[in-house]
C-alpha cells in the first residue's frame, strides 16, 4: 500500500521514506492538506498529515469521498481535526501521543535566553561589525521565579532546566506532577503565577477552555519586565492583546514558536509576498520579540520518534489494532 503524506519538510522526507518498508511505502508531498489540495488524496486509503493541515468538515468529506479511511497525524496536537465529522464518516484518526519532551522544553529555553540576553540583536549588530553593548543588557535568571503553565512531560522537562538555573518554581495545571513537586515547585492559581513569575512558559494543549488562556487580563496581571514564552499552541495567547501590551512598552521579552493564525504561513516561504496578517506584521517589529515558525519539535530525535509512531499507527490500522494513539477508531461498519 502507498501512503500519502502531506506537508513533509525536506529534512523529514528521507526519514519517512526509510521508515515504511515493503509492501508499504510513502509518497511525500511538501504541500499542506487543505480544501484545494484534498483532491490529490483520491484513491489513497491512508493519508498522513502535519500539524497545520486543515482537517475541517469540508476536507474530511473530500477525503472520504476519495476513499480515504485513515488519517495518521504526525503531531501530538489535534485541534485542527474535526473529530466528530471524522467519526460520522467512519474514518480512523490517530496521532503521535508522545515524542521527546526535551526537544520542545530545550527550545522554549532557547527562546527565553534569546530574548533575555538580546541574542538576535547582538548577532545582527556584529554582522555589521558594530560591537557596542548598548541595549544588550540582560539579567540573571538564577534566584528569579519561573512560572510553568502545564506540568506534563514537556513542562516537567522545562522545570528541570529552570531548577538547574537555580530558579524558584511556580506551577499551574489541572493535576500536580509529583516529579515537579519534588523539584520544589509550588502549585498556585493562575493569577498568582502571572503576578509573581519573572519567566512564564506555556505547555498546555489548545482546548476550548485554554483558548486565549493568556488574555488581556492575564497579560495585565504579569510583571512589566516579565518574559513570556509559548512553544505549545498559538491560540493560547490573545495575540492582539499581546501587541497592545508590547506597544505600551511592557515585557522584557516575548518568545513565540507558535502563532494563532499560523496556518497558511508557517512552514512556507512568504519572503517575496506581502503578508496580509497585520497582527503578525506588527508583532515581529518589536525589538524584544522573537518569533520562530513552529520548530520547537524539530530535532532528529523527536522527528524520528514521530515518524516511527506514525508508521506504527498505520500498521495498527491495517492489522485492525487500536492503540492509545487512536483518537477516532474505525466504526464497525467501515
Amino acid at each position: 500500500m502507498e501512503i500519502l503524506a502531506f506537508g513533509v519538510q525536506a529534512d523529514e522526507k528521507p526519514l519517512i521514506e526509510a521508515a515504511f518498508e515493503a509492501p508499504h511505502e510513502a509518497r511525500c508531498l511538501d504541500v499542506f492538506l487543505n480544501e484545494d489540495t484534498a483532491p490529490i488524496a483520491a484513491g489513497y486509503e491512508v493519508v498522513s498529515t502535519s500539524v497545520n493541515a486543515d482537517l475541517g468538515h469540508r476536507v474530511l468529506q473530500t477525503l472520504a469521498a476519495g476513499g480515504t479511511q485513515m488519517i495518521a497525524q504526525r503531531s501530538t496536537g489535534f485541534n485542527n481535526i474535526d473529530l466528530d465529522v471524522a467519526e460520522r464518516l467512519g474514518m480512523t484518526v490517530a496521532r503521535v501521543s508522545y515524542y521527546s519532551p526535551y526537544a520542545v522544553a530545550e527550545f522554549a529555553w532557547t527562546l527565553a535566553m534569546a530574548v533575555n540576553r538580546r541574542i538576535v540583536r547582538a548577532s545582527n549588530r556584529t554582522r555589521d561589525f558594530d560591537f557596542r553593548l548598548d541595549g544588550l543588557m540582560g539579567r540573571d535568571l538564577h534566584g528569579r521565579t519561573a512560572g510553568v503553565i502545564g506540568t506534563g512531560k514537556i513542562g516537567e522537562a522545562f522545570a528541570r532546566i529552570a531548577h538547574g538555573f537555580g530558579m524558584r518554581l511556580l506551577g499551574w495545571d489541572v493535576a500536580e506532577n509529583p516529579a515537579c513537586a519534588a523539584l520544589g515547585m509550588e502549585y498556585v492559581d493562575k493569577d498568582r503565577l502571572f503576578a509573581e513569575a519573572d519567566l512564564i512558559s506555556l505547555h498546555v494543549p489548545l482546548l476550548a477552555n485554554t483558548q486565549h488562556l493568556i488574555d488581556a487580563s492575564a497579560l495585565r496581571t504579569m510583571k512589566d519586565d516579565a518574559i513570556l514564552v509559548n512553544s505549545s499552541r498559538g491560540g493560547l495567547i490573545d495575540t492582539k492583546a499581546l501587541v497592545e501590551e508590547l506597544r505600551a512598552g511592557r515585557f522584557t521579552g516575548v518568545g513565540l514558536d507558535v502563532y494563532e493564525a499560523e496556518a497558511g504561513l508557517f512552514f512556507l516561504d512568504k519572503s517575496l509576498e506581502a503578508v496580509p496578517d497585520d497582527v503578525l506584521a506588527r508583532l515581529v517589529t518589536f525589538p524584544n520579540v522573537v518569533v520562530t515558525s513552529h520548530q520547537a519539535y524539530y530535532t532528529v530525535d523527536a522527528v524520528t520518534q514521530i515518524v516511527d509512531t506514525t508508521v506504527s499507527n498505520v500498521l495498527d490500522y491495517l492489522a485492525g489494532r487500536c492503540s492509545g494513539n487512536v483518537l477516532v477508531p474505525a466504526s464497525p461498519s467501515s
